[in-house]
């Protein structure tokens, strides 16, 4: 899985031997750095349990240890509007 921006991971140990204990991470953006096979840099926000962004941070997580809590919500469609004539008015006339 290749977290997209607005995904809400749970970071645990299984990521990285720096996280001991479990974060919630939402995706900024994931930077391209170079790194080994498999490891990503990740740039994003900390949550807190209610899920407010409590730190910016960088990290280095293994892909396969990363869980998606939460995707990130899909664009909506580009609706395309028909062309319209341009609405003509009369003149109010005063008498």
């Amino acid at each position: 899985m290749l977290p997209r921006s607005g995904d809400v991971l749970h970071v645990t140990r299984a990521a990285s031997v720096q996280f001991r204990k479990p974060i919630q991470f939402r995706v900024i953006r994931v930077l391209d750095r170079p790194t080994y096979d498999g490891w990503l840099w990740l740039e994003g926000y900390e949550l807190n349990t209610a899920g407010d962004a409590v730190n910016r941070r960088s990290i280095f997580v293994q892909r396969a240890g990363l869980e998606q809590i939460q995707a990130a919500p899909q664009p909506r469609p580009h609706t395309v509007r028909s062309a319209r004539r341009p609405v003509t008015r009369t003149p109010v006339r005063v008498s």
